[in-house]
């Protein structure tokens, strides 16, 4: 060990930061046990899935065209997964199949 760091010194440290991320950890689950039944809580449970998967569209459309310097793909590949979903209602045919569509549309065809 380096001059001056003591096995009490580490465990000076270590408890009172495992003990920090423990209760961390706890809070929000503790804070969704208390407002269970509240209005905010289900309007939370019904708009964020819906507020994450835009963001994460929108996020993945534009940081494509970013990086690629082109949105046809992007587009394209978003279009057919939004067609698997609406013809099959089956999550993870459209994940599956959107990602690979894109796949092959980004290696073979563009």
């Amino acid at each position: 060990m380096p001059a001056g760091v003591t096995l009490a010194s580490i465990f000076a440290v270590l408890i009172p930061v495992g003990i920090v991320t423990v209760v961390l950890r706890w809070l929000p689950f503790a804070f969704v046990k208390a407002l269970k039944g509240s209005q905010f809580i289900s309007m939370l449970g019904f708009t964020m899935p819906v507020g994450v998967m835009t963001v994460l569209v929108v996020y993945t459309l534009f940081g494509q065209a970013r990086d690629t310097g082109s949105i046809v793909a992007p587009l394209v590949a978003a279009a057919v997964t939004a067609a698997l979903h609406l013809w099959r209602r089956n999550s993870g045919l459209s994940i599956f199949g959107g990602t690979a569509f894109y796949m092959v549309l980004v290696n073979l065809v563009l």
